[in-house]
């Protein structure tokens, strides 16, 4: 099984997230770069997918040339191959993005060395698109599935998993085809030194865009006011007894 999985250097933002002055993407120049939970989700289930069926694991990144560092930390992982397509990230909107990964996805399959199965991450972490692995699935005309959390192989079909409204749901459906995945149905590994290693003697296909981008159309991002904090204040002493017993109660913690 020939699995594809695309990522994207992201800010790697663990306290507050500040935007640049144009409103148009996360400010980085104080923090490092990373790629998402989902994506590293996604990695994780693509090498286990390769590994069962003694087939390869292919990364794929839209961005600008530094992206090789995130490259180079998920081959350490396990992954076989990467390519890089070298681009202005702020130049691209969702649309351009899964185009190019529709012209990598079609060339490589012009030079058999096409895929069965493309992952991506369910959202971009840095700008929030909800869009790119829709979008890819209508280029190539492949069946799509959205924000799973478990994803496995059988018989010539993808199986997935995931919660929905109503408890966990299960879609199978033909391959190749294209899933976007969430974080939590997987532990993600971390990598060997060997795998480090490994990694650095890997050679990355470079491309340049395949077409002109158009561009997101985005407004501006917003960032959320921070989620107000109350204090219930059950009294004091022996006297706040009988308040902590029917909070618990309402807790469900005491029945």
């Amino acid at each position: 099984m020939r699995v594809l999985v695309c990522v994207k250097r992201v800010p790697d933002v663990a306290g507050e997230v500040m935007l640049t002055a144009d409103e148009q993407s996360v400010d980085a120049r104080h923090v490092g770069y990373t790629v998402s939970n989902h994506e590293s989700s996604a990695v994780e289930l693509a090498i286990r997918i390769a590994d069962a069926t003694g087939g390869s694991v292919t990364l794929l990144t839209v961005g600008p040339g530094d992206s090789v560092e995130q490259l180079r930390s998920m081959l350490g992982l396990g992954c076989h191959a990467a390519t890089l397509v070298e681009a202005d990230p702020v130049a691209l909107g969702p649309a351009d993005v899964a185009r190019e990964i529709a012209a990598v996805v079609e060339d490589h399959a012009a030079n058999d060395a096409g895929y069965d199965l493309v992952l991506l991450g369910n959202d971009a972490a840095d700008s929030g698109d909800f869009q790119v692995g829709i979008r890819l699935a209508y280029a190539l005309g492949w069946p799509v599935v959205n924000g799973v959390s478990v994803v496995e192989t059988a018989d010539g079909r993808a199986i997935t998993r995931g919660d929905g409204p109503d408890g966990e749901e299960t879609f199978s459906v033909p391959l190749p085809a294209v899933v976007t995945v969430l974080e939590g149905g997987v532990e993600p590994r971390y990598p060997s030194l060997k795998g480090r290693m490994a990694a650095k003697k890997i050679e990355i296909e470079t491309r340049q865009p395949a077409t002109e981008p158009q561009g997101s159309a985005r407004v501006r991002l917003v960032v959320p006011p921070p989620q107000p904090s109350n204090v219930e204040i059950l009294g004091e002493g022996e006297a706040a007894a009988g308040a902590v017993v029917d909070l618990l109660e309402r807790l469900k913690v005491l029945r």
